[in-house]
This record gives C-alpha cells, structure tokens and sequence, in this order.
C-alpha cells in the first residue's frame, strides 16, 4: 500500500511538472532582501507548491473515503499487517479475520523501563522513522492545512527549522524540501541552523522537531545573544548583517516574554511535533518566548509512531484523528482500579466519545499486538474515526508502595505547587523513585522531582513542601500511604540552566532511547538521575 502510494504521487509530479513548464519560462519571484530568485529556483517553488495541493486533495479524498468506511479499511490494514514476516506456528496462517486476530493473538505490554534492565528490546512495531502511509498523510495533510490557515508560510524564505530534526515525519523529495525553507539543506548543526534564521527577518513559521527541543533553543539563545549577534555582524557564515545584528541585540534587550515576535515581526505560527512529555514546553514556550503565537503539530508520535493526524491548525492544541489505515490501531480500554480479568480491544468505529483508551499497534513488521503505553480521550468524531486528545504514558507511571502516580496526575499537582511559589515558571521537570537513587538512607521511599525554573533561584522548606501537599490532595492512595508513613514525603530540588538540556544530549545519544520525540519525566536509569542530581542548585 504504501509502495503504490509513493508511485501514485511520482507519477502525479511528473505529470504535472510537464503541464507546468510552459507558462512557467517567464516566473520570477522576489526575496524579502529584494533580491530576484533564480528561475530554476522560482520555477522549482511554484512546481512544489502545485504538486502539494493535488498531492494533498488526493490524500483528503482517500482519508475521507477509509474514515467513512472504518471497517473496509481497518480489514485491509490487517491484511497488510499480515504480509510481513510471520512465526513459523502462527495460528493466522492464512487468515484475515478480524475475530481471529483478536481471540488467538495475546497483547504484548511494551514497557521500555522493565525491556531495558532486563538488557531486551521489545520495540514497538513501527521504527522512529515514522515511515509510512501515516507518516506522508501526516506530512502532505499538514503542509497543506498550514499553507491553509496561514497562507503565506510556504513563501519563499517564509520558515525556517531550528533544530536537527524536523516535526515533519517523514522527508519530502524534491521539489517538496524547497517549500519555504530558509535553512541549508542537509544542515544538522543546531548553531548554524539558528544563525540561518536569525539572519531572516521577514520569517512567518518557526519549526522544530519537538517543543522541548525549541525550549533549549531559545535558552540558548538568551545565554548566547551577543555572541550570535557578533557572528551576524562578521558574516560568519554567511554576507555581514550588522543592522539585523543591531536588531537581534535590541530584541534582546526587550526580554523573553514575546522575544520571538521580537525577533521576526511577521512571525504567525510555531510548529513542532507532538509527543510524550510535551505538554510542559508548549505551555512555558506559549507563555514567555512564542507569548502571542499559534501552536501546530501536524502530527502525534507515540511510542510506536505517528498515530494521529491534525488536519485543523486552527484549533486548539492537541486533536488528532486517529487513521483507519496500516499500521492496525485498536483501542484497550483504561479502567482504575484492579481489573479482575483483562479487557478486550475496540476497533475505531466503535471508540465511545468521553472514554479512555491505550493504543494497541500492530504492524506487518511482526504479529505482535503492542500496547503502547499511551492513553488518548475520544472528544469527537471525524466521519466514523475517533477525534482524541492524549492524556499521558502508562510506562511514566511513579510507584514505590503501588500508589501508582499517573503521567497526568503527578503534572496536575506539579502545577498546582508550581502556581503557589512567587514568581515562578515552570520550564521543565523530572522525576525519580529514591531507589534508583539510592536516597532513602533507611528512611521510607519516595519522589525525587527535579525542576527548571524561571523568576525563582531559591526554595525554601515551605515551598518544597507543597508539592507533597498537593500529591495529597490529587491522589487518595498516597495520602493514605503518606498518613502511614509508609511513603516519604516528596523532595524537590532545583537545576541550573542547561541541565535538561544535557538530560536531552544524553537520551539522544542513546540508540534504544524514545526521545526524540518522546520526553521521559520518570526516569529509570541511575546515570540520567545522577545527571540531573549533579547540577541540583537548591
């Protein structure tokens, strides 16, 4: 299915890249610098840009005809999923039923944490990659729902990416990657990428691969602001701009709040790809740095891949239609409490608005049905496919008597304290159970929570105190257990500047690590913690 796709979509731009050429001898396009582009180049931007609304219509008409039949299309994806390599005594041999798979196929629980003490790897079924029919739905579908909302972002020079990854999942071929761009290609130095930006005043879209990564962007860019400005002056790279140098300077000067409208005056939209452990950047990036911008992420990656569409930039952050196509999504319902015997997956038609439900994924990679880890709340309906928002990772669940904090609980609470400290914005945080630490000393187990903040260098006792509090408050279980002496009280230390940001390198720089895109807030690993532990200044 996705072989056809790509061969659909090459036929697509040859054709139309033959109907384009004559009227297009005479195309000229201007930069904002005033200077003429090249015609090859206008020829090329004008190419891309008729390519990706058909492109684009045709893949609108293609989800349109699989959401309104969700079943057909779900079939078929099971029938894709079972073209791939199977187990030599697979009970499916020969089978598509849908009824089969469920009942003779077990679900397999991906919990990274258990995978990686145990020195295994159990991946989830779709690579990091996100390729796929999903992933270029994601891409075509999103490019041109932003050309959409704001119109002029895919003008020549109109956006730039200032990290090394893109919140594009997957790679564009030509003439796709000249859409707007005003970033070297192939360029994967963050410096050199940030520089290209700085030096174009007249941006409309600032993209990223993940809002954390644009959070440690931006810090870096108030730490480093006259040493950019001076490379902006010199021409290093790039013709001396000592008047834009003179700007970034002044812009600085301004502050944080709002320092990206500063910096590019016609800037309308922030677009980065949402993922685990996002929510806590966009809020702090919204609120300081990008205050006055839109939000967009063409797409949610969780654990397995790119699982769910955005097709409205105009809408609130964070809805995403779930696809009927390969890979084979089902739904498990969440339930609390303990469940006497296990839950039976959902297909999408039959998600009901208002409930929660863990993603199950299933590609022709292997026949393994994976429980992802992530837990998506059905808000609406988009033809015959759920409408979710996602809610939190099961696999960053705290738990040192069972009490289980879940993701969204222990973010919940976080804030609550966050908001009664003076002054104080939260950037970032962290957490480990004290055994990975070492820290209990005899004493009962506990929560260490590492935080970054803004407006606060000190904590004092009191304030430390209230996130204690305010777990209390949220969670019954740990009240009680808390009450008993059972759980320890919560200890919450403050990081210096760059921390997270060196958490982040590290994660990188491991091959079995989720991020990015996924950020973890529970961390498992000693050296991670100690990461964090080591750069504890209050």
């Amino acid at each position: 299915m996705p072989l056809m796709l790509s061969l659909l979509l090459s036929l697509l731009l040859l054709l139309l890249l033959l109907l384009l050429l004559p009227p297009l001898t005479v195309l000229r396009w201007q930069q904002s610098q005033g200077r003429r582009l090249s015609w090859l180049a206008g020829l090329q931007h004008h190419v891309a840009c008729g390519t990706l609304c058909w492109a684009a219509a045709w893949l609108q008409w293609r989800l349109e005809q699989s959401t309104q039949h969700v079943g057909q299309s779900q079939q078929q994806a099971l029938r894709w999923c079972l073209k791939g390599p199977q187990r030599p005594r697979c009970p499916l041999r020969g089978s598509t039923d849908m009824s089969t798979f469920r009942n003779h196929l077990p679900l397999t629980k991906a919990r990274k944490a258990q995978e990686e003490e145990s020195g295994e790897q159990l991946l989830p079924p779709t690579s990091n990659q996100h390729h796929g029919e999903a992933s270029l739905q994601a891409t075509l579908l999103g490019l041109a729902a932003l050309n959409k909302a704001y119109p002029e972002v895919l003008a020549p020079g109109s956006k730039a990416c200032v990290t090394p990854t893109s919140p594009w999942s997957r790679p564009l071929p030509w003439p796709w990657h000249a859409l707007g761009q005003v970033s070297p290609p192939g360029a994967k130095d963050p410096g050199v990428l940030l520089l290209e930006a700085l030096r174009s005043p007249g941006l409309r879209a600032l993209e990223a691969g993940t809002a954390v990564e644009l959070l440690d962007v931006f810090s870096g860019l108030e730490a480093n602001g006259e040493e950019l400005a001076e490379a902006i002056a010199a021409g290093n790279p790039g013709v001396p701009l000592p008047r834009r140098a003179a700007e970034l300077r002044e812009a600085l000067q301004q502050g944080a709040r709002g320092l990206a409208l500063w910096l590019w005056p016609k800037l309308q939209v922030v677009v980065t790809l949402d993922a685990g452990g996002q929510a806590e950047a966009v809020a702090a990036l919204g609120a300081r740095w990008c205050q006055g911008l839109a939000f967009f992420s063409p797409a949610y990656a969780a654990s397995g891949g790119v699982v769910g569409l955005n097709l409205w930039p105009e809408q609130p952050y964070g809805l995403y239609v779930l696809p009927p196509g390969a890979p084979l999504i089902e739904l498990l319902p969440v339930k609390e409490g303990p469940q006497e015997e296990a839950a039976a997956t959902v297909l999408l038609a039959e998600a009901q608005k208002g409930k929660e439900y863990e993603l199950v994924l299933t590609d022709h990679a292997s026949l393994t049905r994976c429980c992802l880890g992530d837990v998506v709340r059905v808000v609406g309906a988009y033809n015959q496919c759920p409408i979710v928002r996602f809610i939190c990772r099961l696999g960053q669940t705290l738990s040192v008597r069972g009490e289980d904090i879940g993701e969204d609980m222990f973010s919940e609470a976080l804030g609550r304290a966050v908001g009664q400290w003076p002054g104080a914005k939260l950037l970032d945080h962290g957490c480990v159970e004290s055994s990975i630490l070492d820290s209990s000393g005899g004493s009962a187990p506990h929560y260490e929570v590492f935080v970054a903040l803004r407006g606060l260098r000190n904590l004092s006792e009191e304030n430390r105190d209230k996130l204690d509090h305010c777990l209390q408050e949220i969670s019954p279980c740990y009240k009680s257990l808390r009450f008993r002496g059972s759980v320890g009280p919560a200890r919450v230390h403050l990081v210096g500047q760059g921390a997270f940001r060196a958490l982040r390198e590290a994660l990188a720089a491991c091959p079995s690590s989720p991020f990015p895109p996924e950020m973890p807030r529970v961390l498992r690993h000693r050296h991670l913690a100690q990461l964090l532990q080591k750069r504890v200044v209050s």
